[in-house]
């Protein structure tokens, strides 16, 4: 028996030091609520859960992204209607125009209200904006055709939509110059000759040409639209199964680790014993000098 190194006592020290180490890992995984807190809690676990976590994450503002491109579709669709229902309007009048009941006067009238009606329509090519990008032109200031816009719609950069191209809805852009001069009745600035029941039934067949084009544009941002919804409808799933997939690998189960603490703990007080008992021990080999 020896006095000098109490190796019962440095044995349940050791043991005890190694409790208290899990007791601390599992304490922190308690108080944050995830089972890898450093990478030398689970390597491959953290590389896989981080992965996952951007991958959600770029999926998450590819939402918003769709989110907002859906917004700007409802934009131009709107302006659009209304243009639509102005070209309903102006078809109304040259039909109003073109029979014999109608007097010069009259059809003067109908002129300067046509004019009117195609100048806001093109106030609204004009005006029609998401965030500053022109919808239904190139600019404020520039009729020709507004420039596609792609909207990045995932985590790869293959992952895109786009708006149609060659929209114009704007008198040039929809074949209504000629009208705009009939309209232009008296202004001489404009070169405006009046409205003939001969304009106005030529004219007719402008509108409806205008009409389908801007049905088909219309028809175009719908499609676009509907494609991005299903698009951020998927991505909401995908999102969602994500965060759960990490979960599974980051998140602590406080149920199992409630367990695991409360059985370190009681491994660590009966380590404390032990070690008092070890010490105990070793005072009992003094009594061999007495």
């Amino acid at each position: 028996m020896v006095i000098n190194t109490n190796v019962a006592a440095l044995t349940a020290i050791e043991h005890e030091t190694e409790t208290s180490k899990k007791l601390g890992q599992s304490l922190e995984k308690l108080s944050s609520g995830l089972e890898i807190n450093k990478a030398s809690d689970d390597a491959s676990g953290l590389a896989i859960a981080d992965k996952l976590r951007t991958q959600a994450s770029g999926i998450k503002q590819s939402i918003a992204n769709g989110n907002s491109a859906v917004a700007l579709m409802q934009i131009a669709d709107k302006a659009m209607g209304e243009q639509s229902t102005i070209l309903d309007t102006v078809k109304q009048k040259l039909i109003q125009a073109a029979t014999a009941t109608t007097s010069k006067s009259g059809r003067d009238a109908i002129a300067k209200d046509v004019g009117k009606l195609l100048q806001q329509l093109n106030n609204i090519a004009a005006q029609t904006n998401y965030n500053g990008m022109y919808l239904l032109q190139y600019s404020a200031t520039s009729q020709t055709s507004a420039d596609a816009l792609t909207f990045q719609m995932g985590n790869l950069a293959a992952n895109t939509m786009s708006t149609v191209t060659g929209v114009r809805a704007n008198i040039d852009g929809l074949g209504l110059t000629s009208l705009k001069t009939y309209a232009d009745v008296g202004n001489a600035t404009l070169g405006g000759i009046g409205l003939s029941a001969t304009h106005a039934r030529a004219e007719m067949a402008s509108v409806d040409k205008s009409l389908s084009k801007m049905n088909a544009w219309r028809a175009d941002f719908g499609s676009t639209q509907n494609q991005l919804e299903s698009a951020v409808r998927n991505m909401d799933s995908q999102e969602t199964n994500l965060k759960a997939a990490e979960s599974v690998i980051r998140d602590v189960d406080y149920a199992s680790e409630s367990a695991t603490f409360s059985e370190e703990n009681i491994i660590a007080k009966a380590g404390t014993y032990a070690i008092s008992q070890a010490n105990a021990t070793q005072k009992n080999v003094l009594r061999l000098l007495q």
